[in-house]
């Protein structure tokens, strides 16, 4: 994955792995949205680099929305309040 890729989102924000076709990545974008939680979506099949980097994270499966928060942690198909919790909202 390309150091863009790789750098941790700011404080308060997330990254995105995400594909155009799930709908739950859509969902969760909406719900994002909504809350007024800025994040920076990474399509994997836009950024090769990414497939490998989401696939490390989820035991070999290329399961989207694979979020990655500031303090390096990442959650696979988390709700909005996860989110919000691991963010200090």
């Amino acid at each position: 994955m390309s150091s863009s890729e790789l750098t941790l989102p700011a404080a308060g924000t997330v990254t995105m792995f995400s594909t155009a076709w799930c709908g739950y990545c859509r969902r969760l974008k909406t719900y994002l949205d909504v809350s007024q939680i800025r994040y920076r979506e990474v399509n994997i099949e836009e950024t090769p680099d990414a497939v490998a980097f989401v696939e490390r994270i989820n035991g070999g499966n290329r399961t989207v929305p694979t979020i990655l928060f500031p303090d390096g942690s990442s959650a696979t198909n988390p709700s909005l309040a996860e989110i919000q919790r691991r963010l200090g909202h």
